[in-house]
């Protein structure tokens, strides 16, 4: 059994967090827009392991890929080199995989295989040694211009030295420190994407949604139609639901916005 089959991925422990019975919900969010990766070539030649291209992406079984198909290793000593190069349709190797997490909106943490965070040093190494979640531990991505830099704590990015040591030492963004963060979590098309928040569900909840939103009542009740719903799923498939549905509103003589 190798050392990364003996580490257990645990939840993000920040330095001075007392624990808490309660689990954070983290909130979902929109992006106006989505690329899908699953089937494009970039993904098929990294074995399925996708380009992040949102901070939002971040997040679980993650790699980071300098240059072409070479990642960011992982070593026992708690340094990181640059791995060998892969052949095309291969992804990582388990060394070469991390776990990420969110910090805040700006920011993430991420976890080697042998279950510790990531930073840096007083050298400028990165280094994988600490148990928690400090300042030098957390990362800030960094989207431009179609590239990605991983900025840490010390206001240098992370890159990759001649001898193909992970370091952490320029103030600036050049070649060597354009990367990309790859990952393997599947992405959920989902279906109800286009369509407004106020029009997902049945037609009966459609419908009270509407009112909701364009109902002026003094009584706090919301008057809805005592018309049959077969009216609307006719008018739906017609093309003209929303016609219909403002009809509705209309007639209960309650909406201002209606008349």
């Amino acid at each position: 059994m190798s050392e990364y089959d003996k580490v257990r991925t645990k939840k993000l422990v920040l330095k001075g967090e007392k624990h808490k019975s309660k689990k954070r919900k983290r909130k979902l969010q929109d992006r106006n827009e989505q690329i899908d990766n699953k089937t494009d070539e970039d993904t098929i030649r990294h074995g399925g392991w996708w380009k992040t291209l949102f901070i939002t992406d971040i997040v679980g079984t993650v790699a980071i890929e300098f240059g072409n198909l070479t990642y960011m290793k992982a070593l026992d000593n708690g340094l990181f080199t640059l791995g060998l190069p892969h052949d095309e349709g291969d992804g990582p190797h388990p060394e070469e995989i991390l776990t990420a997490f969110s910090v805040n909106e700006t920011k993430i943490a991420l976890k080697s295989g042998y279950g510790k965070y990531i930073g840096v040093d007083k050298k400028g190494m990165v280094v994988g040694r600490s148990d928690a979640v400090g300042a030098m531990e957390q990362w800030e991505p960094i989207f431009q211009d179609g590239k990605l830099a991983i900025l840490g704590n010390t206001g240098c990015f992370i890159s990759v030295n001649e001898d193909d040591d992970i370091i952490c030492k320029k103030p600036t963004a050049g070649p060597n420190e354009y990367v990309w963060i790859r990952s393997m979590i599947q992405q959920i098309d989902d279906p109800n994407k286009d369509i407004p928040t106020e029009e997902q569900g049945s037609l009966e909840e459609v419908e009270v949604n509407y009112v909701r939103k364009f109902q002026k009542f003094q009584d706090k009740k919301l008057k809805i139609s005592k018309d049959k719903i077969s009216e609307l799923k006719k008018a739906k498939e017609g093309g003209s639901f929303h016609e219909v549905l403002l009809d509705r509103r209309s007639k209960m003589k309650a909406d201002r916005y209606c008349k």
